[in-house]
């Protein structure tokens, strides 16, 4: 029973923030009259996508009842590591695509190993992949911008195929992708059942360490896909991209109802809080409102969506305290 009430009450916050997107998308539409330009769409997507593919695999981290803070820094790197593939080293686009994300997954199997086998917490096993991938970042490119890739790599972030940009197709093709491995695969069992208990978990015969690597590994490849979309949008490497992304994605995995407990999260609403966060943060460009209220804003709404899951649980467990 405590089970479906759970449920229930994850799909009640993803309604919300359906609602609140909803509600923003119109508002903006009538107060800002280059919002709904075609540009401005086609530049929202692309924005999103980046957003939206990482928040795919930090929702299934959070599911576990952990975090990754490091997602921005190691889209960062890979997104400089994939560029000088093609630039330095002339591989086609395809290998440094393949590159960046394989970055990615390196890093990301480092944090698993600190949570699993070291027996970091994984606030702090992130935190030091955040600001380890930031050094490398400015270390291999000592904080300048590599350029150089090919043309054709502009398709990822700046391709369309009919009338869609190819960047929504990603996002579309990772959504349910990850949406398959949460509800149709052994990860995605198992990742629930870590995240509403642990010790159950491991007395239960899950074989905690590998999956908790696992879900790491994931997340870190998405988050280098996510930097090689970013840096195809501008045919660069940037050793600046990604300061604070954290933020955002954290926050548009929290506003689509995961719970940062562990135990409760889709990847469709992740989805959401990827689009919500995107068009705020499109919204108030539009509005000129500066990134310094932006951020304020998205800290906000992060503390409301955690005060919101704590109530819920409170309710669930019958706790009024």
């Amino acid at each position: 029973m405590a089970n479906l009430r759970d449920r229930l009450s994850g799909a009640v916050s993803q309604v919300a923030a359906a609602g609140a997107l909803i509600v923003i998308f119109v508002a903006l539409s009538l107060v800002a009259p280059s919002f709904l330009t075609a540009d401005n769409l086609f530049n929202l997507g692309s924005q999103t996508s980046v957003n939206a593919v990482m928040a795919v695999g930090v929702t299934i981290v959070i599911i576990t009842g952990g975090i990754d803070l490091s997602v921005g820094s190691v889209a960062a790197l890979a997104g400089v590591l994939g560029v000088i593939l093609m630039a330095d080293f002339g591989f086609n686009p395809l290998v440094g695509i393949l590159g960046g994300i394989a970055v990615g997954a390196i890093a990301g199997l480092v944090n698993g190993l600190l949570v699993s086998v070291v027996g970091l917490p994984p606030f702090i096993a992130t935190l030091g992949m955040l600001s380890v991938g930031r050094g490398l970042v400015l270390i291999v490119t000592g904080a300048v911008a590599v350029f150089g890739a090919p043309d054709s790599f502009r398709l990822l972030g700046q391709g369309v195929i009919g009338a869609l940009p190819i960047p929504v197709l990603i996002i579309a093709v990772v959504a349910v992708a990850g949406h398959i491995v949460l509800t149709r695969t052994r990860l995605g069992r198992y990742a629930y059942v870590m995240g509403s208990n642990m010790e159950a978990a491991r007395l239960s015969g899950v074989p905690v360490r590998r999956y908790t690597t696992a879900v790491y590994v994931l997340s870190g490849a998405l988050a280098g896909l996510g930097g090689m979309i970013a840096a195809s949008r501008i045919n660069s490497g940037q050793p600046n991209f990604g300061e604070g992304l954290e933020l955002d994605v954290i926050a548009a995995v929290v506003i689509g109802g995961a719970s940062l407990f562990g135990g409760r999260g889709t990847v469709w609403g992740s989805l959401i809080g990827a689009f919500l966060v995107a068009v705020i943060r499109n919204g108030a460009v539009q509005l000129n409102i500066g990134t310094f209220y932006q951020n304020v804003l998205i800290g906000v709404i992060i503390w409301l969506a955690v005060w919101w899951d704590r109530y819920q649980r409170r309710k669930i467990s019958g706790d009024s305290a």
